[in-house]
């Protein structure tokens, strides 16, 4: 029941930014910052479903977590910075917020899009101008679910394709402590909170 529970808001964010933003198609290069979380969890395994080579950006303690979601390299960005590295990527997917357009542009192919799942205003002037001017873009959005979506993703989740990561999960009256612990940003995939009925 839990693991129902945790796979749709990843999920479903992650499969709009890479299949409907990105045109995610097989043979892509893909790089996630946040590769560990919710969103991120679900996106390594939605790309190599896309048949993608993923690249995961996270901390030290979760490069084993991304490794074994099916991540085809992982980089732990307290060691090493990927946009050092010279590798370059037809997506750049950040879920956490943590680069920007000018920072990772040499680590885009000529055509490539940096998908930004938190925006800020420069962003949002961004897209429109780079839509405009240039074959690097930048894409963003909010992720709006629907039947469709979740048919895919439960048939995936039934194959055994999708799994949520479950960090913890807090019964409803300890809800004050689970914001707290998300808010720290170290969790790995999911938060869930449980309901008891009578």
């Amino acid at each position: 029941m839990i693991e129902s529970v945790a796979i749709p808001f990843g999920a479903n964010t992650a499969l709009y930014f890479l299949r409907d933003l990105g045109r995610i198609r097989a043979g892509q290069d893909l790089l996630i910052i946040g590769a560990s979380g919710a969103i991120g969890s679900a996106g390594v395994q939605l790309a190599k479903h896309f048949g993608a080579s993923v690249t995961g950006v996270c901390s030290g303690p979760n490069v084993e977590l991304v490794r074994a979601l099916g991540a085809d390299r992982v980089i732990d960005y307290t060691r090493a910075d990927f946009t050092k590295s010279g590798n370059t990527y037809d997506l750049i997917f950040d879920v956490v917020g943590a680069t920007t357009f000018d920072r990772c542009q040499s680590s885009l192919k000529p055509n490539g899009i940096l998908l930004q799942n938190i925006m800020e205003l420069s962003d949002i002037v961004r897209v429109f101008w780079t839509s405009i001017s240039s074959g690097k873009k930048i894409k963003g959005g909010v992720a709006l679910g629907n039947m469709t979506n979740m048919g895919l993703i439960t048939a995936l989740a039934e194959a055994g394709t999708l799994r949520p990561v479950i960090d913890r999960s807090y019964p409803l009256e300890r809800i004050a402590e689970a914001f707290k612990y998300v808010e720290h940003g170290h969790k790995k995939g999911n938060v869930v909170i449980t309901v008891t009925h009578p």
